[in-house]
């Protein structure tokens, strides 16, 4: 038997149902994580839905080619992301979808008792499948894997401000060593040297290392071109996993196998309406720079919340509303943000515990999401991805049509408010993505 035929028959592992229409199910384990990969998705000419959760009710997925459930399971314990991840799982094979995708973040961040390899074991065994690829580089921003080891631009993983994460600080650059201690079957890697040599060498690689009970591979990736030859040697397994990189290639190669119609501005959107607010709790290096370029342009535009302040009472976040709504009565820019530098936010998380430091901020940004999205702002960005979470769950956000891209990874979407005319307009933005700019001209592209 051919490798490629080894794996073609894995595919019937994908469905007790026929397959419909939808061609690929992904499940994200952060929210902007979702968003990221939709972005690709339809950057690559698929229409796409994000849905929020494992939705309980019926869904109208008509002309609709590919659907992102987006969990909060990022952080959470194993066991609870694990069973959030096979109710996505089983959701998706009701709808018929022709591939899986389990998408986790292009850092791989994650602690050594998983979240990626307990769900990736997982879903492999829910659907009776042998193997996975693990593809988390994502070229156009700077993530790439050599040798099995993930960079940030040029600096090692350990070495690009992840190992500062406040939730998942990743201490070592090499996923196959980072995965083994998360997994007990064994981790292999798929060389750039033999992905050079094209799909076919890549495929019989894989199947080889499958033959010897290899579940999980780590693939080296430099370049689109790259991800290419992945998406071409991985098109009928049926579970790839990775960042969203390999959802800019998939969709070529789904058009080859027939799948796909070519469609016109899959990502078209309704004219934005209502005012424009960014809330920020990431922490990251990227949103760090990016508010104080925003701080720069809009010296009176920003409002800083504080962990410590938080938890004395609620006067901070009373105060932090009442300067959104002047700000926002004057159609000025408005900022609220509880990023911070590595030192302080150690600090908060030693008085406070790193869990309620974190949900304090949660709570806060969220709170005013809901306040002020029911008195007119209609224009939301999100930085960071466990905010993104609070905010949308907190909005009751159940889908979300993915729109055209502002940068690299974050596309505007929009979704249906309770009450509103016009929908809302919300960008969710992983903390390591968008330009420096990025919150001034975010709001530049959607006009």
């Amino acid at each position: 038997m051919s490798a490629e035929q080894g794996i073609a028959l894995e595919k019937i592992a994908l469905g007790k149902t026929a397959l419909g229409n939808i061609v690929l199910g992904a499940i994200a384990d952060d929210f902007t994580g979702a968003t990221d990969l939709a972005n690709n998705l339809v950057r690559g000419g698929m229409r796409c839905v994000q849905v929020i959760g494992v939705p309980q009710e019926s869904i109208d997925l008509q002309e609709i080619d590919a659907v992102v459930v987006a969990l909060k399971s990022r952080s959470c314990p194993a066991a609870g992301a694990i069973a959030d991840s096979l109710a996505a799982l089983e959701w998706l094979r009701e709808q018929g979808v022709r591939q899986l995708y389990f998408k986790y973040c292009s850092t791989f961040d994650s602690t050594d008792q998983g979240n990626i390899g307990p769900v990736a074991e997982a879903l492999l065994d829910r659907l009776g499948a042998s193997q996975t690829v693990m593809v988390p580089a994502f070229p156009i921003n700077g993530r790439s894997v050599y040798q099995g080891h993930l960079f940030v631009g040029d600096r090692l993983l350990n070495d690009s401000g992840m190992q500062h994460h406040p939730l998942n600080p990743m201490q070592d650059a090499d996923l196959v060593r980072v995965l083994s201690r998360q997994t007990s079957h064994p981790v292999g890697l798929l060389s750039h040297s033999v992905l050079a040599q094209g799909a076919g060498a890549t495929l019989d690689h894989l199947f080889a290392l499958a033959e010897q009970g290899t579940r999980h591979v780590i693939c080296d990736t430099l370049d689109e071109q790259d991800l290419d030859i992945l998406a071409e040697a991985t098109v009928l397994m049926p579970l790839v996993t990775g960042g969203s990189g390999l959802g800019q290639a998939l969709p070529a190669q789904y058009r080859a196998q027939g799948w796909l119609e070519p469609v016109t501005e899959p990502g078209r959107l309704q004219p934005a309406s209502g005012s424009a607010l960014v809330l920020s709790g990431s922490c990251s290096k990227t949103t760090l720079a990016q508010v104080a370029d925003f701080l720069a342009r809009h010296p009176n535009g920003g409002f800083a919340l504080d962990p410590l302040s938080l938890a004395e009472s609620d006067r901070q976040w009373e105060q932090a509303l009442a300067f959104a709504r002047q700000q926002l009565s004057e159609q000025t820019a408005v900022l609220i943000y509880a990023s911070a530098e590595p030192e302080k936010v150690s600090a908060a998380q030693k008085a406070l515990g790193v869990a309620r430091a974190g949900a304090l901020v949660e709570e806060a940004l969220s709170q005013l999401a809901v306040t002020l999205v029911n008195e007119g702002v209609g224009q939301l960005l999100v930085a960071g991805g466990e905010t993104s979470g609070a905010v949308v769950s907190a909005l009751e956000i159940s889908t979300l049509r993915i729109g055209e891209q502002i940068d690299p990874g974050v596309p505007w979407t929009q979704t249906p408010l309770a009450g509103r005319e016009a929908p809302l307009s919300l960008a969710l933005k992983s903390g390591n993505f968008g330009s420096v700019d990025f919150f001034t001209r975010a709001f530049e592209v959607l006009a």
